[in-house]
């Protein structure tokens, strides 16, 4: 049996391991319009409760329970009906998408003050034998689309036998900050709302591993723009795009023990390695070019306090990497230049492997210069901006987010030269 932490598998970091194999099923059952009562999971079932056709809130007024429910069924038409992911009202010990057996069940819902005492506004709680989960919500929370998006998420994963709080914040902003369920939520009277993208971890530091779950430096919450690009896929690369995250999740061998991102280099079509997207991937952050329009204009506003000081000035356009924010394992320093000319040329150093690229920023758009054996030169239009982004794209490795080794979080050493332009 595999234990709950192994279960709280992250983006990346942990191994989405699953204990056996899914069982046979034979025919594909339709989901009934109401979803049944679960009568069974969880013992405060007899407390007052409001419905919805997938849903049950217990212990709220009927005002909050009914904003409440609107907010699930908008998540619900979005992602489940819209989209394709699987209902968190179905054993993820039964069935699988294409031939699913139900029952299906309402998720239950309960307003509890408990939870606040560990500072949650929310947490999804797993019942492992029956495969089925409920949340447990703070009263102050209960009409968010942020909290409820971000546990729904967690909901719909479990039912996938999956559980990562990256992809918990990626459902969360894919359905209060993008285009993605505006029809859902209109239909339900949900308004949408500003990024959750937080910059100072995204950036500010973005030299550490790409999934950190340690205690005191953790970013696991905060890495889901990946997920956006990956899926926005603005590079085109094949293999990605909108279905990329249910793919990773539905496409894992069994027992194989492989992270996410091996996963994503198997999806990939020819000629594209998971380096070459990590690096586009950050080099895109520069100016958070992902396809998240309320992301980027976070960005825009952010932008001056962010840090960037990554490296130290040697002297005559010579640079070295500062120690302490030497890019981590799939990490990338984002560096801000300033052109003294119009043709700027680049020179990049270092003890491993790397993907640099040129972030080239226009008033419209964006034009991304990798650098080859190292070296790069661009020539800037007047109203062109310039960053160059290191990112360490070594060879992927197994590991886990909690219990990071040394080795992965040994920074990338690099000397830059630069010509026609200064840090």
């Amino acid at each position: 049996m595999v234990n709950f932490t192994h279960l709280l598998t992250l983006l990346i970091a942990q191994y989405g391991i699953i204990a056996t194999a899914l069982p046979r099923q034979v025919r594909q059952a339709s989901p009934p319009s109401q979803y049944a009562a679960n009568r069974l999971l969880d013992g405060l079932s007899d407390d007052p409760y409001q419905d919805s056709a997938h849903f049950r809130v217990y212990g709220a007024d009927a005002a909050t329970a009914n904003k409440t429910l609107g907010i699930l069924e908008a998540a619900h038409q979005c992602f489940v009906q819209d989209l394709g992911w699987r209902t968190p009202g179905l054993d993820n010990k039964k069935g699988r998408v294409g031939k699913e057996v139900g029952p299906w069940y309402k998720m239950k819902v309960y307003k509890d003050e408990t939870i606040s005492i560990r500072s949650a506004a929310g947490a999804t709680e797993p019942n492992y034998d029956m495969g089925l989960a409920l949340l447990r919500i703070t009263e102050g929370y209960l009409t968010s689309p942020r909290v409820l998006g971000h546990e729904f998420g967690h909901a719909m994963h479990f039912s996938e036998k999956r559980w990562w709080e990256t992809v918990a914040n990626f459902v969360a902003e894919l359905y209060v900050a993008t285009p993605t369920c505006d029809q859902a939520r209109s239909v339900f009277g949900v308004r949408g709302g500003d990024s959750i993208i937080h910059l100072t971890r995204v950036i500010g530091d973005s030299h550490q591993v790409i999934v950190d779950a340690t205690s005191g430096s953790s970013n696991h919450y905060h890495a889901w723009p990946f997920l956006s690009y990956i899926t926005n896929s603005p590079d085109s690369y094949s293999g990605l795009g909108k279905q990329i995250v249910l793919d990773m999740i539905r496409k894992y061998p069994l027992n194989s023990n492989e992270t996410p991102l091996h996963t994503i280099e198997r999806l990939l079509g020819r000629g594209v390695g998971v380096q070459k997207v990590i690096g586009r991937y950050w080099a895109r952050m520069a100016y958070v070019d992902i396809g998240n329009a309320k992301a980027q204009s976070k960005f825009n506003l952010e932008r001056k306090s962010l840090n960037y000081a990554n490296l130290d000035d040697l002297g005559h356009g010579r640079y070295m990497v500062k120690a302490a924010r030497a890019p981590r394992y799939m990490g990338a320093n984002i560096i801000p230049l300033k052109a003294s000319a119009s043709k700027v040329s680049v020179t990049v150093m270092a003890d491993g492997s790397y993907t640099a690229t040129l972030a080239v920023k226009g008033g419209s758009s964006t034009r991304y210069v990798e650098l080859n054996g190292g070296k790069g030169e661009v020539t800037l239009a007047s109203d062109e901006g310039l960053s160059l982004v290191v990112a360490n794209t070594p060879t992927l490795v197994q590991y886990d987010a909690f219990n990071i080794s040394a080795e992965l979080n040994r920074g990338l050493i690099y000397s830059v030269q630069l010509f026609g332009a200064i840090v």
